[in-house]
């Protein structure tokens, strides 16, 4: 756990790492999983106040594809924080040839977004 967290992340990740190895990962597997999970949860919260990753850069792009967001569902319409899968279904109902080798841009101008 970084330096600085609170009680509530440090129970977290306690439980976090546990249930892992309890479903058979490594500890080595369990301590990284839990950490990436916690973390995720302090940068989403705003209590990471500087990432310190070696890495460098956000990663900001990575965590609202995976979860969240508030985007509409529903038929048609520009939609512009439409991903790649929602893009393709849409060509897929209009009948867009050659999309399944299109990237979300090419998808995106076919369709007149």
């Amino acid at each position: 756990m970084p330096s600085g967290s609170s009680s509530q992340r440090e129970r977290q990740y306690e439980h976090i790492k546990e249930s892992a190895e309890d479903r058979g990962a490594s500890t080595g597997r369990a301590k990284e999983m839990a950490a990436r999970t916690v973390n995720k949860q302090r940068s989403r919260t705003g209590e990471a106040h500087s990432s310190g990753s070696s890495r460098g850069g956000s990663r900001k792009s990575s965590s609202s594809r995976q979860g969240g967001g508030s985007k509409s569902s529903g038929g048609g319409g520009s939609r512009s924080g439409a991903t790649r899968d929602e893009l393709y279904q849409e060509a897929r109902r209009k009948g867009i040839e050659g999309r399944s080798s299109m990237n979300k841009q090419q998808l995106a101008r076919a369709l007149g977004h």
